[in-house]
């Protein structure tokens, strides 16, 4: 018996437009004054104004706005600590969902203190933003960028470069010493991971919910998973295991590299709300805390035979100048919106390795109590240093 004929006609094709275009024309019908004179009420306006970002120069006051609700707004008047005050509203004081706006206020603000702001809609809701601490939000000049960037280098670059230099004591392990750092490897990435996602989602409370963020934070999860995933399928066949680890560590560097950049996103706009005191607790707390991510890196790499100095370069700063990136957009241009993605692309990318890591191994190789062992003494030593990160 004959198969039936593979391929699509034009016939078929047609008949696949017509629910496409069917759909087009109710949406279209939907967003038309016809939907409006449907579904009309003569209910208030649900009107949500969120504040994105604030930007503070000399005596002027800057906050960019959107529309996050489901109808327009109108922003009608401002209050700067309980007093009408005189402001301009660019590009226009109507604002459609999704819409942005930039309220500039001329007030003249002190250094180191509270500013409280309510803006006013014309229906008469208010939205309140506080500034916690005032101080001038540095523009990008030449100073800036290099302020930014050695902090970038001091909590970044440093503490995984020094993690490194472990690698000559690193390659001296017998088997089980080096099952136990591999291990070990799994539970400073298994904290990175917690730790990401908890700060995801508390990003993603702060984000309007108009983004979705909690969706926005799986999509960076799930995304950066499945591409590594796919490149480690394709790139790993045909090849021994020599590069295969070798792979592998470039895979926990971009992973690490990842994450470092969203902590240098939070650390960037931390120091310009003036929350952070750059102090010697703070750099010794994170140079703990990233110097154990450069033991993770070399361990796929122990066993490979000739020099490793000039790949040792090249992973340390895959992982480590991400921050000095962070830094940088954390501080002139820092969005919640890329926080959340970012955070739930670096915990994807981390728990991707994870799984290349122990997917060459069996499950009784991996329940050995050594082992275990190695994989508790990770995630309470990544424990134990963010502790003192959170003290500095």
């Amino acid at each position: 018996m004959a198969e039936p004929r593979q391929g699509i006609g034009a016939g078929a094709a047609a008949f696949a437009l017509i629910p496409l275009l069917l759909l087009v024309g109710l949406v279209a019908w939907l967003f038309s004054d016809g939907a409006e004179g449907l579904f009309a009420t003569n209910l208030p306006p649900v009107e949500v104004v969120d504040v994105m970002r604030h930007v503070l120069d000399e005596d002027v006051i800057h906050l960019d706005i959107v529309n996050s609700g489901p109808d327009p707004t109108t922003i009608a008047q401002v209050m700067v600590r309980g007093a009408f005050w005189y402001h301009e509203v660019t590009p226009a004081r109507e604002l459609n969902p999704l819409q942005t706006a930039r309220v500039t206020i001329p007030f003249p603000w002190n250094e180191g203190e509270p500013v409280e702001i309510v803006l006013l809609t014309s229906t008469g809701l208010t939205f309140d933003h506080v500034i916690e601490v005032a101080t001038v939000t540095p523009g990008i000049t030449s100073a800036a960028l290099a302020r930014f960037g050695m902090l970038g280098m001091f909590v970044g670059v440093i503490p995984v470069a020094l993690g490194l230099t472990w690698f000559p004591f690193l390659r001296r392990l017998g088997s089980r010493g080096l099952g136990f750092l591999i291990h070990l490897t799994v539970g400073l990435l298994a904290f990175l991971v917690v730790d990401a996602m908890f700060e995801g989602f508390e990003a993603a409370h702060e984000l309007p919910s108009i983004y979705h963020p909690q969706a926005l934070l799986i999509l960076g999860f799930s995304g950066a998973w499945a591409l590594l995933t796919g490149l480690q399928l394709r790139g790993s066949s045909g090849h021994g295991a020599s590069a295969n680890g070798i792979r592998m560590a470039w895979f926990v560097a971009l992973g690490i590299g990842i994450h470092n950049l969203g902590e240098g996103l939070a650390i960037g706009s931390a120091y310009v709300l003036g929350e952070l005191t750059l102090g010697a607790m703070l750099v010794a707390g994170f140079a703990l805390h990233n110097a154990t991510e450069g033991v993770a890196i070399v361990s796929p790499i122990l066993r490979q035979p000739g020099s490793q100095l000039s790949r040792l370069i090249g992973l340390g700063a895959l992982a480590g100048a991400p921050t000095i990136l962070g830094c940088w957009v954390g501080a002139f241009t820092y969005s919640q919106f890329w926080a959340v993605l970012f955070l739930g692309i670096g915990s994807g990318a981390i728990v991707q390795v994870i799984g290349a890591i122990l997917g060459g191994r069996t499950l009784r190789e991996t329940l050995a109590p050594l082992n275990l062992a190695g994989m508790l003494a990770g995630y309470l030593v990544m424990y134990g240093t963010g502790l003192l990160v959170g003290a500095a």
